[in-house]
C-alpha cells in the first residue's frame, strides 16, 4: 500500500514537473530536486471552475501562481465598471510575481479562470530569500525570477505599443502582427468581446473594422483563426 502511494505521488510530481519545466522560473531545476523544492516553497495546488475568481483586486498578494492546466485572464475594472483584459495566461505561465516582488500588498488586478483550471501556488517570500537549509536551487530560482520579470516587461511594452496607436485599425494591425509572429496563419486566445477589452475599443467598431479589412483583402478570419494576406 505504501509503495502504491509513493508511486502515485511520484507520478503526480512528474506530471507537475513536466508542466512547469518550460517556464523560465524553473529553468535549470532538476527533477531530483523538485519534491524538496516544492516542500521548501510551501507549494500547493488548487482547482477552479470556469469563471471562478482566483485573485480578486484588492486582495493581499502573498503568492506566485502558475497555471498547470486550462487558462486564466488578468483583468482590471475601471471606475465606470468597464472591464479591460490585460492579458491571457495559459499552461506553464505565471501571475502575481511582479506584484509580489515589488512589495505591492494588495493586487491591482483580478485573475479569473477562463476555463476549468488547476493552479500551483508558491509562497513568493520563499522564492526571493535563501532558506536556512541553503538549498542549492534557491540561487537559481532568484536568477530565474529576474529573467521572468524581464520577459513580462517586454510583454507590457508590447501592450503599450498597441494601445498607443490612434485608430482601431492601427491597434488591430499592431495586435495581430504581434500575435502572428512569423506565421501567416495563426489563432488568437481571445473572443471578440475579450479582444475589444484588450484593445480598449468598442466591440462593434472593432468588428466593423475587421470586416472592412477582410473586404479590402488585408486579412481573412474565421472565429479565432486569422490569416494575413
Amino acid at each position: 500500500m505504501r509503495l502504491l502511494y509513493k508511486q502515485r505521488k511520484g507520478d503526480i510530481l512528474k506530471k507537475i514537473f513536466d508542466t512547469v519545466k518550460s517556464n523560465p522560473l524553473f529553468q535549470g531545476i532538476a527533477f531530483s530536486d523538485f519534491e524538496s523544492m516544492l516542500s521548501c516553497l510551501s507549494a500547493r495546488t488548487t482547482a477552479y471552475k470556469k469563471g471562478d475568481v482566483i485573485l480578486l483586486s484588492g486582495n493581499t498578494v502573498n503568492f506566485v501562481g502558475l497555471v498547470l492546466s486550462g487558462s486564466v485572464k488578468v483583468i482590471k475594472e475601471g471606475i465606470g465598471g468597464n472591464i479591460i483584459i490585460l492579458t491571457e495566461l495559459s499552461v506553464s505561465e505565471v501571475f502575481a510575481e511582479v506584484f509580489a516582488c515589488a512589495g505591492i500588498d494588495h493586487s491591482p488586478v483580478t485573475v479569473q479562470a477562463s476555463e476549468d483550471v488547476e493552479i500551483l501556488f508558491i509562497d513568493y517570500r520563499k522564492i526571493i530569500t535563501v532558506c536556512s537549509s541553503a538549498c542549492p536551487f534557491h540561487a537559481r530560482l532568484i536568477e530565474n525570477m529576474l529573467k521572468l520579470i524581464a520577459h513580462k516587461n517586454l510583454a507590457l511594452n508590447q501592450k503599450i505599443d498597441i494601445l498607443s496607436k490612434r485608430t482601431t485599425r492601427e491597434k488591430l494591425i499592431c495586435f495581430l502582427d504581434y500575435q502572428r509572429g512569423a506565421a501567416k496563419k495563426f489563432s488568437i486566445p481571445y473572443s471578440r468581446e475579450e479582444m475589444a477589452h484588450y484593445l480598449c475599443v468598442d466591440r462593434s467598431a472593432m468588428s466593423n473594422e475587421l470586416c472592412k479589412m477582410r473586404d479590402e483583402g488585408i486579412l481573412k478570419f474565421s472565429k479565432n483563426l486569422f490569416e494575413i494576406m
